[in-house]
């Protein structure tokens, strides 16, 4: 059959079919194609035979790294695409490589830096997780550790919404978040929580010393179990009517107050 396309990974996650070999949209592909992190493009698929602008850019650095182009019809992939955007391009890749949580460690260990490690109590949206992923990745996280249940893995939609951050992110699937916390604090690894009840304001903590920022659900926030394990929860002041913000919002406030104060530090 003329232009087949074939796309049939698939990793399934508590009976729900995830898709974790596809990157979708221009600048998440150019970024996977910059990357050297192991990550293997198979092949890439771009709609149309005229292209121009950025799926030029697409193209050249392709033929470039010898990656194979099929030129395809757009609803072709459209029937593949995850996220309803692909904006006339979709690479197919190996999936995502989970990292270990000593290679997180061990990053950190090389960049001469306390660890900052961004921890996720069942965060179920692809687009929240995204764009958790790309804050991190600019406020210096040395990487993300999500549970292997009830939390979204690195799916289409994450890497869209992470704009190729992915790339640059150490993410880590651990099967029980309360050993892993446990072992970070036997690290000397401070764990603070993000909760609307937490005691301490965020800008009134210490967070220049070895980090772990737990953010929970979109809907039931952190679960009773990982709070126990917290050092301290904290909160981000608010004066408006609606008495929460979005996980990745709350995530990206707490993310910023410990990059400054870490610059500050550094600048003293």
């Amino acid at each position: 059959m003329k232009n087949k396309i074939d796309v049939g990974r698939y990793v399934n996650d508590d009976n729900n079919i995830l898709r974790e070999d596809l990157v979708e949209g221009r600048n998440a592909v150019i970024e996977a194609l910059k990357s050297d992190n192991g990550k293997t493009i198979e092949q890439i698929f771009v709609a149309g035979r005229n292209v121009s602008g950025s799926l030029k850019v697409i193209i050249a650095m392709a033929k470039e790294k010898n990656i194979i182009i099929k030129k395809v019809d757009r609803k072709k992939l459209d029937r593949i695409s995850e996220t309803g955007n692909h904006q006339g391009v979709i690479a197919q890749v190996t999936p995502y490589k989970y990292f270990e949580l000593e290679d997180i460690l061990e990053y950190a260990r090389r960049k001469g830096e306390l660890p900052f490690i961004v921890i996720l109590d069942e965060i179920e949206d692809p687009h929240n997780f995204g764009s958790i992923i790309r804050t991190a990745e600019i406020c210096g996280v040395h990487g993300i550790i999500i549970p292997r249940r009830r939390n979204v893995g690195v799916t289409p939609a994450v890497y869209k919404s992470s704009a190729g951050a992915v790339e640059y992110m150490r993410i880590c699937k651990v099967a029980n978040l309360n050993n892993t916390i446990q072992k970070l604090k036997e690290k000397n690894i401070w764990v603070y929580g993000a909760d609307m009840s937490g005691q301490s304001y965020c800008f009134d903590v210490d967070f220049k010393g070895a980090v772990a920022l737990v953010i929970g659900s979109e809907g039931k926030g952190i679960s009773k179990s990982i709070k126990e394990k917290c050092d301290i929860l904290v909160k981000i002041p608010m004066q408006g009517n609606i008495a929460s913000l979005n996980a990745s919002v709350a995530g990206g406030i707490l993310m910023y107050e410990i990059l400054k104060q870490r610059i500050k530090s550094d600048e003293n």
